[in-house]
């Protein structure tokens, strides 16, 4: 039985009770069922389930926020005007991605033989979604695999199952076959027999790296194809010609959206040495501006941290910074009053190779650097075990475009910091895993190529294995 806790003042919300891990299994028999059918519909056909999805989804909006806001303390206004909408647009992208799958008419390839290659549906899906965006991440999954062709079984967080649920809900009414989307409830115990269960051909996780490591050793006994978005540390690097003040404005947003808690958030921010004590500046003012408070006051910019635990995971990385020498110029002190609140945090003097510099703590804190030249910069960028986002900043275009090119992520923006797009990829490198989530890419990762190879006329006797 899990217990559901409000993040804004520590109260209880309800007990949700945890899938039997034995049902797990009858949900993926219903699942595997549910695929049959829907992997022979036609692309317009799934196309226009997923649009009235889409439809129902924003239709239900007042839910929706209701249940997403309760259970992770964001701001309501972030959720409901950015987070929603894009979740829908999501939804519709994808229907419309449904109907681009298209396989590669190849030719004759060998004399006598045309060949065609073709995309097919992966199976069943194995989902795992976290708690930092319940909604959207659920739908990054829920909807390239639906438009590929397969069946879903997602797992929500233990913390935030209450959006995940809704979907489920909403997804009876837009016409698919029943038990293509399955909710399981739980912990580790519930994703691993998830992961493990022979029926399902495909596992899809955003979490931890050590999350992501757990999967793949669990998905090896029967070689499922695995797709990991996982943690990231992204770097800022400002150049001294960058605009100081816009810079401060995007990277003190990138470091505190979602409170930190954003695998993609700026959290270490390496400064040109000619502008360092400027730009530190900017953003200590910047930081201390960003109101944390009540999820429900449309003038809150941040909310609470997901949990008392992870509040004292954050803070214990602020303390231990202090401690071996580092600065905390700004926050750094768990808020008073009820709920899990910890103010956007500016640290400074932090060595390279120190644990806040090198290590995900998920919160509303940001390390700055100072570098000298470009070849630093990028080797500290590069300098963790870590490869999801970065940006850079410069008026320079010509040394933009030269910097993103040398840094190991998915990502790179230039003159901000976190925005996407339904149509674009987003994904990771090293320790931040593999496959795309969003664009046409993420359909792709949910499907399979194959090879029809057609004979149409007699060829001369000949080795079947050396080309024509």
């Amino acid at each position: 039985m899990g217990k559901l806790i409000n993040p804004a003042d520590g109260e209880l919300l309800r007990d949700v009770p945890d899938t039997p891990v034995a049902e797990v299994a009858a949900a993926v028999r219903r699942a595997r069922a549910a695929y049959e059918e829907w992997s022979r519909a036609t692309p317009a056909e799934r196309a226009k389930v997923m649009l009235r999805f889409a439809d129902l989804v924003e239709a239900d909006a007042e839910e929706l926020t209701r249940l997403e806001v309760a259970e992770t303390g964001k701001p309501a206004a972030v959720f409901r005007d950015g987070e929603l909408p894009f979740a829908a647009d999501n939804l519709r992208f994808f229907a419309g991605a449904a109907r681009s799958l298209d396989g590669t008419g190849a030719g004759v390839l060998s004399s006598g033989y045309t060949s065609v290659l073709v995309r097919r549906p992966v199976g069943v899906v194995g989902s795992i979604a976290p708690w930092n965006f319940p909604l959207v991440m659920a739908i990054w999954k829920i909807g390239p695999a639906l438009a590929a062709g397969n069946a879903v079984v997602v797992k929500p967080a233990p913390q935030t199952p209450g959006t995940t649920l809704r979907l489920a809900e909403l997804f009876a009414g837009a016409g698919a076959p029943e038990g293509l989307l399955q909710v399981v409830l739980g912990d580790a115990e519930v994703g691993e027999a998830l992961v493990t269960d022979p029926g399902v051909d495909m596992v899809s996780v955003t979490g931890s790296t050590e999350t992501g490591r757990a999967v793949m050793r669990g998905a090896a006994g029967s070689l499922k194809r695995v797709h990991l978005e996982l943690g990231g540390k992204a770097p800022a690097l400002v150049f001294g010609d960058a605009d100081l003040a816009e810079m401060a404005r995007g990277v003190a947003m990138g470091a505190t959206y979602n409170t930190g808690q954003d695998c993609t958030a700026a959290t270490r921010v390496y400064i040109s040495r000619e502008v360092y004590g400027e730009a530190v500046d900017a953003l200590h003012a910047t930081l201390e501006k960003i109101k944390a408070g009540d999820p429900w006051d449309e003038t809150t910019d941040i909310g609470p941290l997901i949990s008392a635990a992870h509040r004292t995971r954050v803070h214990g990385f602020v303390e231990r910074a202090a401690a071996s020498g580092a600065s905390v110029l700004c926050g750094g002190v768990p808020l008073d009053g009820p709920g899990f609140y910890y103010p956007p945090t500016l640290i400074a003097g932090a060595r390279q190779d120190s644990e806040i510099v090198q290590g995900e703590l998920f919160g509303p804190v940001l390390v700055a650097l100072p570098f000298d030249g470009e070849d630093e910069a990028v080797r500290l960028a590069n300098d963790t075990p870590y490869g999801l986002a970065s940006s850079v900043w410069s008026s320079d275009v010509a040394r933009a475009l030269r910097v993103s090119h040398r840094l190991d992520v998915g990502v790179t923006w230039v003159n901000d910091h976190l925005p996407i797009a339904s149509e674009a990829p987003h994904g990771g490198v090293k320790g931040s895993g593999f496959g795309k989530d969003m664009s046409q890419e993420a359909v792709q990762e949910y499907s399979v190529t194959r090879h029809l190879m057609i004979k149409h006329q007699a060829p001369e006797a000949r080795d079947s294995f050396r080309p024509a």
